[in-house]
C-alpha cells in the first residue's frame, strides 16, 4: 500500500528535511533558547555526520530532552527495559497524560539504553503547521488523521492500521500508541476498545493471533505534577454543559505547556508484552468481547505499574476528606500542595471549587485504579 500521506520520513529523506528545518527561524530560536551551549552553527558541523534518523535522535534529540528535562523535572526514572528484547518489534500502549512527551520519555529511554526507537502514532493536530509536521515525521512520527466523514473515517482507520501492521510485522518497527483518543482529564486511564479493533483490522479470523504477533506492550507514565493539570480541569468542567470547543492554538499551548512547564518527579515503565496473558483469553467469546478482554489485560499492568507520589495520596484524602493516607505525606507537603491547588483553581470561567475538585481527582483517581487492581491480584 501507499503510505506517504501518513508515514514519517526514511533515512534516505531526512536530511534534505533537516536542511530545510536548520533555515527555519523558529528552529534556530528552539535550539538558542533550549540549548544555551550549542548553536545551530554546531549543530550543521555535527549534522555532516549523521546518516540515519535514529542517529540524530541518539544524539541531538537527547541533548534537547537532557536539557529541558534538567529545566522542568526534578529526577525522571526509567524501568521495565528488561521485559523487551532488543531485536524484536513492539506494538506499545500506553497511558496519555501529555500530547508529546508521553511517547518522547519512552524514546528517552531507549537513547539511554541504546534501543532501537520506535515509531509514534500522533494525532494530525500536531501536523497542524509545516514546522510542527517537519518535527514530527523526522521524529518518526505517523499521522493519525481524526476528521472527515464517517466514510473517510473509516478508510483512514484501515490506512493507519496496514501501516501499523506493515511497520510491526514486516519492517520490524515498533510503534507507540495511546491507549485511547485523546489525554485522560480526570486521572482515570483506560484502554478504549475500539483502538484495539482499529489496529488489528483486516484480522478478525485471527484476532488474537494478531495480537500475539504484535506483541502488545503496557507502557504506564505518571508526572508528580502533571503539566496541563489546569487546562484539563477547566476543560472537564466546561465539558459539563456541553462539548468543549477548542480555541485557535490551543492543541500548541498544551503541547508547549507539557514541555516547558514544571512537572516534579516523572516516572516510566514498560511492562511486560501479553504473549502469556493472550493465552488465557476465551476462545468462546466473540471478537467485541476478546477485544474489551484485552482491554483490561492493558489497564491491569498499566494500573499496577503506577508510581505514585505524596500529592496522589494528599489529592485522595482532600477529595474523599479523611486522612486514609496520612503516613504517605508530611503536613509541609500538604501544606505546599494547598498552596499549588489554590494558585491552580483560579481562572476566569471556571468557580474555583469546581477546578479545585477536578484537579483533586486527577491526582486522586490513579490511587483508587492502582489499589483496587492489586486487591483483585491478591
Amino acid at each position: 500500500m501507499d503510505f506517504e500521506d501518513i508515514r514519517p520520513y526514511t533515512d534516505a529523506e531526512f536530511k534534505e528535511a533537516y536542511y530545510r528545518l536548520m533555515d527555519d527561524k523558529r528552529f534556530q530560536d528552539a535550539i538558542r533558547i533550549c540549548l544555551s551551549d550549542y548553536s545551530i552553527e554546531d549543530f550543521r558541523r555535527d549534522f555532516e555526520h549523521y546518516n540515519t534518523v535514529e542517529e540524530v535522535q541518539v544524539v541531538f534529540d537527547k541533548r534537547f530532552m537532557d536539557a529541558f528535562l534538567g529545566q522542568s523535572s526534578t529526577g525522571v526514572t526509567l524501568s521495565g527495559i528488561e521485559n523487551i528484547e532488543a531485536d524484536k518489534a513492539y506494538m506499545f500502549i500506553g497511558n496519555h497524560r501529555d500530547i508529546t512527551l508521553d511517547p518522547a520519555i519512552l524514546q528517552y529511554y531507549f537513547f539511554i539504553e541504546h534501543r532501537k526507537t520506535s515509531r509514534i502514532a500522533m494525532g494530525d493536530n500536531l501536523f497542524t503547521t509545516p514546522l510542527l509536521g517537519e518535527i514530527a515525521k523526522l521524529n518518526k512520527m505517523i499521522k493519525v488523521k481524526r476528521s472527515g466523514t464517517m466514510r473517510e473515517k473509516l478508510l483512514n482507520s484501515k490506512h493507519l492500521a496496514a501501516y501499523i501492521q506493515y511497520s510491526l510485522i514486516e519492517d520490524n518497527e515498533s510503534v507507540w500508541i495511546a491507549q485511547r483518543d485523546g489525554r485522560t482529564k480526570d486521572g482515570h486511564d483506560y484502554t478504549k476498545q475500539g483502538l484495539l479493533k482499529m489496529i488489528t483490522m483486516g484480522n478478525d479470523k485471527h484476532l488474537v493471533e494478531t495480537m500475539r504477533k504484535m506483541n502488545l506492550t503496557p507502557v504506564t507514565i505518571n508526572y508528580e505534577y502533571e503539566p496541563c493539570d489546569k487546562m484539563k480541569a477547566r476543560e472537564c468542567a466546561l465539558s459539563e454543559t456541553g462539548p468543549y470547543q477548542k480555541q485557535p492554538g490551543e492543541d500548541f499551548d498544551s503541547i508547549k505547556q507539557g514541555i516547558f512547564g514544571q512537572k516534579g518527579r516523572i516516572s516510566l515503565h514498560i511492562g511486560k508484552p501479553l504473549q502469556e496473558e493472550l493465552d488465557t483469553v476465551p476462545e468462546q467469546l466473540n471478537n467485541n468481547d476478546k477485544l474489551y478482554f484485552v482491554c483490561q489485560l492493558i489497564d491491569k499492568q498499566i494500573y499496577q505499574n503506577y508510581t505514585l507520589y505524596p500529592n496522589n495520596f494528599m489529592a485522595h484524602d482532600l477529595l474523599h476528606q479523611n486522612q486514609e493516607y496520612a503516613d504517605q505525606y508530611t503536613p509541609a507537603e500538604m501544606a505546599h500542595f494547598e498552596q499549588y491547588l489554590q494558585m491552580q483553581s483560579k481562572t476566569r470561567d471556571v468557580p474555583e471549587e469546581k477546578m479545585r475538585e477536578n484537579l483533586l481527582k486527577i491526582y486522586a483517581t490513579p490511587v483508587d485504579n492502582h489499589f483496587k487492581t492489586i486487591s483483585e491480584q491478591n
